[in-house]
């Protein structure tokens, strides 16, 4: 039987810098160029979260999706949306905030407190850039 799932889309707003500590200055502006900025850069982020299950008998939901939007927004949103993500947020201080370490985190945050299976984790940075996790 194929896998029915449900997504939630969630936009955010955030500043960063891509730098990699074990790199020199000018390595990190050859691999990084203006996104190394050191007064940081922002993105509008584009976010997607699937849950993976059989739909309820009785109600036919896979996921109640108002209680997935509860759960990204005080999980996700109100710890990433309008923050600095290389200072506010304790995940990246000493982790590079690229598009595929930010999705992780999502992932990791997420994982366990949702309801049914979380099964993919879509974080878009830029209308042509983005990451995939999925199960």
């Amino acid at each position: 039987m194929p896998k029915l799932s449900v997504t939630r889309r969630v936009h955010f707003n955030a500043a960063h810098r891509l730098h990699a500590d074990g790199l020199s200055e000018q390595a990190n502006r050859e691999q990084f160029g203006p996104c190394n900025n050191p007064n940081y850069h922002g993105h509008n982020y584009e976010l997607e979260v699937s849950v993976t299950g059989e739909p309820d008998p009785t109600i036919g939901y896979v996921a109640d999706l108002s209680e997935i939007k509860k759960i990204v927004t005080s999980e996700v949103l109100d710890r990433f949306d309008h923050k600095n993500l290389n200072i506010d947020v304790p995940e990246f201080r000493n982790l590079n905030p690229t598009v595929e370490n930010i999705a992780l985190v999502i992932w990791q945050i997420l994982e366990d407190k949702l309801p049914g299976t979380l099964s993919k984790v879509v974080l878009w940075e830029t209308p042509r850039n983005h990451a995939v996790l999925e199960i």
